[in-house]
């Protein structure tokens, strides 16, 4: 028997067509079958074994990412404090005051008689544009 250089094609030809539909026929066997057993309740385990070392770098990136945030957030809340401190001048008012309670005294009410009580401890309820309801002051004598 001789082999042709047109005989040789068509076992070429032939052979691709059968490996080509059998792979893709083996694939779609393979992926289904991969499919149904990833859906199934045996693979939980697996999976998540399989899986581990991506789930540890999840949380350790979650982790760093929540260290991150928070000494962002606390230390510009810290930065803001200072800034209030500074621009009430209270932390000024209680290290001079700090030995001498008397003195805290007299300058707690010197701020309120000058209107500054609102830098010593400032009030939520207080808004702007809101009537505030004023209680009698006779307690009751005539």
């Amino acid at each position: 028997m001789e082999v042709t250089t047109t005989s040789l094609m068509l076992y070429f030809a032939a052979w691709t067509v059968f490996y080509a539909l059998l792979s893709k026929y083996i694939a779609r066997l393979s992926k289904d079958e991969w499919v149904r057993w990833a859906k199934s309740r045996e693979s939980d385990e697996e999976l998540i074994e399989i899986l581990e070392g991506v789930i540890d770098e999840i949380e350790s990136r979650m982790h760093e990412m929540l260290e991150s945030f928070q000494s962002s957030f606390f230390g510009s809340l810290g930065a803001a404090s200072k800034k209030m401190d500074e621009a009430t001048g209270q932390s000024t008012i209680k290290a001079i005051t700090k030995d001498n309670p008397i003195m805290g005294l007299v300058a707690e009410m010197l701020m309120k008689r000058s209107g500054l009580q609102g830098l010593i401890k400032p009030s939520n309820s207080d808004e702007i544009g809101v009537k505030q309801s004023q209680k009698p002051t006779k307690l009751g004598l005539k």
